[in-house]
Parts: structure tokens; C-alpha cells; sequence
């Protein structure tokens, strides 16, 4: 079963696929993230890279990730790829990731990507509003990316909000349940319902 869970950044995604984790267990629930396939770019220099617009479908290398769901889908272990957003650029060492019974593809352009929106068998969209989504954004890209504030909200003015409005807000038509305000208990313990039912059939 692949799930895709996408929504604006900042959205409340990974709180929802932290609940789903939780409560199916990691031994049969695999998550991964699409911003770990940011494309490798390593022609262009550090001050190159700091303004790719990284909130634009192209920035990710989508078709290895299509493959590599393929793979896991006929049972299959991958290598994924990991990215260090501190210097924009992927880190050399990759890490094994085996076939699990549930897949979880988290990321704000997963529902946007045709070849990838083929693979899910549940569509999710988590809708929250754009303040909340800045705030938590800025927290995040400090405390982790080891961003500064100005740098943050100039990023999201450049690109993540007319990103946002151009491709991750439409891709919401193609959801089967959206999520409001970046957590709803009904709606999560649905598709946690609907997972359990799931592997009970299988």
C-alpha cells in the first residue's frame, strides 16, 4: 500500500506520518520523503546552489524516486539517497532501505507528480493555513538548516509561496482525504483505520 501525503511546507505532514508510524508499527510502515531526492548538483558552486529554487518540481529527481518505489513494490531493498540542505547538496554515503508492507511518500510535490500520484493507492492533502505554515517554517529552518531569519523569509517570498500557488495548492484536486489544519485526530485515526484494514486483508 503507498501512501502519499503532500501539502504546503510547513503543513503539518511529518506529524501525521509520525502518528501513522507510531501506530502501525515501523516494522510494516516505510516512510519516505521526497526532499531527499533534491538533485545533486555538484557543477555549480555553493552560492550557485543557495538559488536554485528548490520549491519547484524540477529540483527533485522524481524518476529515481519513481524507480526506486518500484523497486521496494517488487520487493527489493534500495539505496537512498541523503541530502544536507546546510550545503545544498547530497552527502556521498546513501543508506539501505528494505520493502516494508506500507510505503509513506511525504513531501509538498508528491501529489503534483503524475508518475508518482500512479503509485498511490491513498491520496492525503494536508490544508493549514499559510501563516501557520511560515511560522513553522522559520522555526524549523533555523533550529535545523541553521538558516538565519531573513534568509528564511526571503526564500519563502521568492519561491516557496508563488511554488506553492502554482503547483502544491492545485495538486489538493487529486487528493482523497484533506487533512485541515495540519492535524485532525478523525481524520488521521481514518487513515490509520484504513491501513489496519489493510494488512488485515493482506
Amino acid at each position: 500500500m503507498v501512501i502519499g501525503i503532500a501539502g504546503g511546507s510547513g503543513s503539518g505532514k511529518s506529524t501525521i506520518a509520525d502518528r501513522v508510524l507510531n501506530a502501525i508499527g515501523v516494522d510494516r510502515v516505510l516512510r519516505i520523503e521526497h526532499d531527499a531526492y533534491y538533485r545533486d548538483r555538484p557543477e555549480l558552486s555553493a552560492e550557485q546552489r543557495a538559488k536554485i529554487n528548490y520549491d519547484h518540481p524540477n529540483s527533485l529527481e522524481t524518476e529515481l524516486l519513481v524507480l526506486h518505489i518500484e523497486a521496494l513494490l517488487a520487493g527489493r531493498k534500495i539505496e537512498q539517497p541523503l541530502y544536507d540542505f546546510s550545503v545544498h547538496a547530497r552527502r556521498p554515503e546513501t543508506v539501505v532501505v528494505e520493502p516494508r508492507r506500507v510505503i509513506i511518500l511525504e513531501g509538498i510535490l508528491v501529489l503534483a507528480e503524475e508518475p508518482l500520484r500512479e503509485l498511490m493507492d491513498l491520496k492525503i492533502y494536508v490544508d493549514t493555513d499559510a501563516d501557520l505554515r511560515l511560522a513553522r517554517r522559520m522555526d524549523r529552518d533555523i533550529r535545523d538548516r541553521h538558516r538565519t531569519p531573513e534568509s528564511v523569509l526571503d526564500q519563502y517570498l521568492a519561491s516557496v509561496r508563488p511554488m506553492h500557488l502554482q503547483f502544491v495548492e492545485p495538486s489538493k484536486r487529486y487528493a482523497d482525504i484533506i487533512i485541515p489544519e495540519g492535524y485532525n485526530s478523525s481524520a488521521v485515526g481514518t487513515v490509520i483505520g484504513m491501513i489496519r484494514e489493510y494488512l488485515a486483508r493482506e
